[in-house]
């Protein structure tokens, strides 16, 4: 079912197996399989319209994206997830926050920071000394992060607030700021 339309651009959201969602700008380019999970949509909309997030040419880059790419997802934004829905979304629908479950994600979240912030004291974003889908896709959870009350973790990590204000730069990245704003009483 098509939900937005714009020109030949159309955006498709159908229910998958696991009652996810699926969104997909080719509707036939899968045939009979449908993706849900978020970073497969990331990386098919990569390889289909700028390849060069993926570093696919060049075989240690690539693993580089690849390593940060996993990163982001089961460490750092596992680890935020939970931040982000004690003190963003529970409080949306009236419910207390759970400061246990918080502190205990700040905690892990702090380790994980460490690392990055050794990671970027060698280079310039996560993979390398080149922007990478592994850099752009932390900036949905951390643009939530920032409407928290715990928005300034990361001037602890001088590097890695280097690299997120660097990232915050890029006008398309301000763009998805922009649109969390709506939902979130603290700027983003």
């Amino acid at each position: 079912m098509p939900v937005l339309q714009d020109g030949d651009f159309y955006v498709w959201v159908t229910l998958a197996g696991c009652g996810r969602s699926w969104i997909n700008d080719d509707p036939q380019s899968y045939e009979n399989e449908m993706a849900f999970e978020s970073h497969a949509i990331c990386k098919y909309t990569c390889r289909k319209n700028k390849p060069e997030l993926l570093k696919e040419g060049n075989l240690k880059e690539s693993a580089m994206v690849d390593v940060w790419l996993e990163v982001e997802a089961h460490q750092y934004t596992a680890t935020l997830e939970p931040i982000i829905l004690e003190c963003l979304v529970r409080p949306m629908f009236g419910r207390a926050t759970d400061q246990k479950t918080v502190e205990d994600n700040l905690v892990k979240l702090k380790k994980v920071l460490e690392v990055y912030e050794a990671r970027l004291t060698k280079c310039k974003y996560l993979a390398g000394d080149f922007l990478s889908l592994a850099d752009l896709n932390h900036v949905s959870a951390t643009a939530c992060l920032a409407a928290t009350p715990y928005a300034s973790l990361f001037d602890a990590y001088p590097h890695v607030k280097a690299w997120w204000s660097g990232l915050m730069a890029r006008p398309s990245v301000q763009m998805i700021a922009a649109l969390k704003k709506p939902y979130f009483h603290n700027s983003v």
